[in-house]
């Protein structure tokens, strides 16, 4: 039996119940977006970069270092429990990882969705 795929998406992009399960992935709430147009099923906080490494990436960091130190910020319990939990809800069914960055590809988003299988 073949793997539920996960997605990657920007969050202000438009869905369909074919896509699957819609988790964002960012520690801040989407500018301009209500809570009911963003039609979440998940927000798990502790998957999300800390604010200092987000400033840092933002300022100009490199991806690789990025996620090498993104890595390393997700071996916090609290954060591998919520990983767990998502390997739990992306083998029951297709994931969207959510995030507000322009470049969902060079994200967070993508690190998670590695460390997913995928």
């Amino acid at each position: 039996m073949p793997t539920p795929p996960v997605h990657l998406g920007r969050v202000y992009d438009p869905h369909g119940p074919e896509n699957g399960a819609r988790i964002l992935v960012d520690r801040l709430w989407p500018r301009g977006l209500s809570k009911e147009l963003a039609a979440l099923d998940g927000w798990p906080k502790a998957l999300t970069p800390s604010t200092e490494l987000r400033r840092w990436y933002h300022a100009g960091g490199d991806f690789p270092a990025f996620r090498d130190r993104y890595l390393a910020e997700l071996s916090a319990p609290d954060a591998q429990a919520e990983l767990t939990a998502l390997r739990d809800r992306a083998a029951a069914g297709p994931l969207v990882l959510l995030t507000a960055a322009k470049d969902p590809a060079h994200s967070h988003a993508a690190v998670l969705r590695e460390l997913l299988g995928h």
